[in-house]
């Protein structure tokens, strides 16, 4: 039968794959192969080493046994997010409870950003007052988890801004690269605080950091690295899910006015002590004369 000049040169279709997959892994094998073929000539001539054919089929038996691993790596994902997809349902009736509870507690969110170590880094003072009329958080998963996630952000009237509701979405676009979305926010008069160059730093910032922050909201409009975006994570992965852990953080001054309280106290036990002892030397030395007196008297 005969061959073309591109078949007589193509090796069996099993290693043409192998080499096209991985040339790099080839040039190491043949270079691999002639130096152990060197080395078999000149000292161990006729020696039973393992050969470039058997090297190259093991090679080619790992990466079928690895493509097995993946796909059942990507079987588990999938069964994983089915999971997460169920136990989100079963969770939303709790997560509506909870904002319910939370209501009735003044100021809990602004609380629970303020004790928080990121979130706290990024807030001026002005920030901090404007969360003071943040009332409701939530986090909603889309049904397919893999496509991303929003969080709302629900306000009462406040002299800021006009919105009831802002919003971040974060979403896979169609090429697969993470983007944001979220809501434009109407300021009122003269009360932007994404244009106000460097806030000043509110208490948990100032131990925090030396730099005057930006202003919590432009992570409204920042959408450069949706990828990356620290806050949206940090609220959606360690927040929402139980966000009353930051709330009862004790507050740090507090601790603080505490710790010199306990301090003062020391000190004033160890001036007591001090006190205690020089009187009870004042009292031996009188002691020591009034026995001195007697024994005058005796003789």
């Amino acid at each position: 039968m005969l061959q073309s000049k591109q078949e007589r040169r193509r090796p069996n279709n099993r290693e043409y794959k192998f080499r096209r997959k991985y040339p790099r892994c080839s040039k190491i094998m043949s270079a691999t192969a002639a130096k152990v073929g060197r080395k078999e000539n000149s000292n161990h001539e006729g020696a039973d080493e393992t050969s470039e054919k058997e090297q190259q089929e093991a090679i080619e038996h790992i990466d079928e046994v690895q493509n097995e691993i993946d796909r059942l790596n990507e079987q588990a994902s999938e069964e994983i997010l089915k999971v997460e997809q169920k136990y989100n349902k079963l969770r939303q009736p709790f997560f509506q409870k909870r904002s319910e509870l939370i209501a009735k507690i003044p100021n809990f969110w602004v609380t629970t950003f303020v004790n928080h170590p990121q979130v706290s880094a990024l807030l001026g003072e002005e920030d901090e007052e404007a969360l003071h009329y943040l009332t409701r958080v939530e986090v909603t998963e889309f049904e397919d988890i893999k496509s991303g996630y929003r969080i709302d952000f629900y306000f009462d009237e406040n002299p800021y801004f006009e919105n009831k509701v802002l919003s971040k979405e974060f979403h896979l676009n169609e090429s697969g690269d993470p983007s944001s979305k979220s809501t434009e926010i109407v300021w009122k008069a003269g009360k932007d605080l994404t244009k106000r160059a460097g806030q000043t730093p509110n208490k948990a910032g100032k131990k925090r950091q030396h730099e005057e922050p930006e202003s919590f909201f432009t992570w409204f409009t920042d959408h450069s690295d949706a990828g990356a975006d620290e806050l949206g994570e940090v609220v959606k992965d360690d927040i929402w899910p139980n966000p009353l852990q930051y709330y009862l953080v004790p507050d740090m001054d507090d601790e603080e006015a505490e710790g010199e309280d306990d301090d003062d106290d020391e000190e004033g036990l160890e001036d007591i002590d001090e006190e205690g002892d020089e009187d009870e030397g004042e009292e031996d030395e009188d002691e020591d004369g009034e026995d001195g007196e007697d024994d005058g008297e005796d003789d």
